[in-house]
């Protein structure tokens, strides 16, 4: 396994991070347990889960991941060897999170409340890194959009500042209760005004940006990419093969019996146009290097100089078994040629 410096603190996090979103809904506990027993053995030292998941999210399985995870935590007595990394929701308009029974905001209160229920759903006094699942502010978060809508960015008459919601995770650090800051679907505008007011009054400093990146869409590349190296909030990557569909298990229409998206109808960010001419060509190049689809699309991810860590998923042993494997693969120049002339062609069919 490999590590890589988390922002500019002193933790030493796996490029492969193990992502929890299934468990509890596709995944048992008996087989989240048996993932993170797997993930540990081969290195792994960095999970990633969220008070939202399991995914989809529902009021019936809220938060059953983390309690999978506590529990796990409880039975191996191994919390130290694990760097934590859970989400408070943003701004959105489900309503069974908070006791209060309104949407969820990043506001004192409800950051206070949410970081204890995690605590207690976790079995463990604090969380290492703390993300900022989606943004507080009006944004059109989780992809770009691909007609430009200034309605998409009117600030809300209720929007919580970006120093206002500083001060409350700053009030998290000293208790003790989270360690260190991150973002999620996050823009570079936001996360250069996150960096910002830390500088000017001493609130914590974000030190990651958890965002989609895979080589369907790679725009992280334009604009976060320069903040990443140059503010080291190095990217942790989600969907690093578009949510399966690099494995080319969706094409011509196929549905698989088990997956998500046969499940749960939630893959329309990855059947937009152009989207299957760009997987068969990528797929393409990894069959004609000898390689395993899944493990070039994660090899690439894990090559980039702004990745910290790379997220991956899997709903059984053997797909998570191909995907930590992909630590060992290394693209030749030649490939990462062939990669950059597909995305000259297709460019980012799935932002």
């Amino acid at each position: 396994m490999e590590y890589r410096r988390l922002g500019r603190t002193d933790l030493k996090v796996s490029v492969i991070c193990l992502g929890t979103m299934t468990w509890g809904e596709q995944n048992t506990e008996a087989e989240g347990h048996a993932q993170m027993d797997y993930a540990v053995e081969q290195g792994v030292n960095f999970f990633d889960t969220a008070e939202l998941y399991s995914i989809p999210p529902r009021p019936e399985t809220q938060g059953s991941t983390e309690r999978i995870i506590g529990s796990w935590f409880k039975a191996r007595k191994n919390r130290d060897k694990v760097i934590l990394a859970s989400k408070v929701c943003g701004r959105g308009g489900n309503t069974w999170f908070r006791d209060d029974g309104g949407p969820t905001r990043v506001t004192r209160a409800q950051v206070f409340e949410a970081v204890d229920k995690s605590l207690q759903r976790l079995q463990t006094d604090y969380i290492d890194l703390y993300q900022l699942h989606f943004p507080e502010r009006t944004v059109p978060w989780g992809s770009n959009p691909t007609r430009f809508s200034a309605a998409s960015y009117e600030k809300a008459a209720d929007e919580a500042s970006i120093p206002e919601q500083l001060d409350a995770f700053g009030e998290l650090v000293k208790a003790g209760k989270i360690r260190q800051l991150g973002l999620s679907n996050e823009s570079a505008w936001g996360t250069m005004r996150f960096i910002a007011d830390s500088e000017a009054r001493g609130t914590p400093r974000v030190q990651s940006i958890q965002n989609a990146y895979n080589l369907l869409n790679r725009t992280f590349e334009t604009g976060l990419a320069e903040v990443a190296l140059r503010e080291d909030v190095g990217l942790l990557a989600y969907s690093p093969l578009a949510q399966g569909y690099l494995t080319g298990k969706y094409l011509d229409g196929a549905r698989p019996a088990g997956t998500r998206t046969t499940l749960f109808n939630r893959g329309q960010r990855y059947e937009g146009a152009g989207a299957e001419d760009a997987i068969r060509l990528y797929i393409q190049v990894a069959r004609e290097a000898g390689l395993d689809p899944a493990q070039l699309a994660l090899a690439f991810v894990n090559s980039r100089p702004f990745v910290t860590s790379s997220i991956i998923g899997a709903t059984s042993m053997e797909q998570l078994k191909t995907d930590i494997a992909s630590i060992d693969v290394k693209l030749p120049p030649e490939i990462e040629a062939k990669i950059d002339t597909i995305h000259q062609l297709v460019g980012n069919p799935c932002p």
